[in-house]
């Protein structure tokens, strides 16, 4: 089991309101600014699968682009239908100007 806190991005990728997906130990990772706080979770739908870093952010919500499904990214819990298992979120801090995740395998 690998355990830690992996550089993700530099502060300056992300605006306000902003979600971007990277690559992080070979596994999609989303990252969200709201109010200059850092959100970041499974870039993948509990419902079906399918990348959620394009769908709608409205303040910690974040809507699935393609089925509608909305989940509160600080907590990861599915809102609507149809997703009902919650999202995989993971502890978020910056450091100087570079934001890291605590990633576990």
């Amino acid at each position: 089991m690998t355990m830690g806190w992996v550089t993700v991005a530099k502060k300056n990728e992300l605006s306000e309101g902003q979600t971007k997906a990277f690559v992080v130990e070979g596994k999609d990772i989303a990252i969200a600014q709201v109010k200059g706080n850092y959100y970041a979770f499974f870039n993948e739908c509990s419902h079906a699968q399918f990348p959620i870093d394009q769908g709608t952010l409205s303040d910690t919500v974040i809507e699935c682009p393609h089925h509608g499904a909305t989940f509160d990214i600080t907590t990861g819990e599915a809102l609507t239908l149809p997703a009902v298992t919650p999202l995989k979120i993971f502890k978020v801090k910056v450091d100087g100007e570079e934001i890291k995740i605590c990633f576990e395998d």
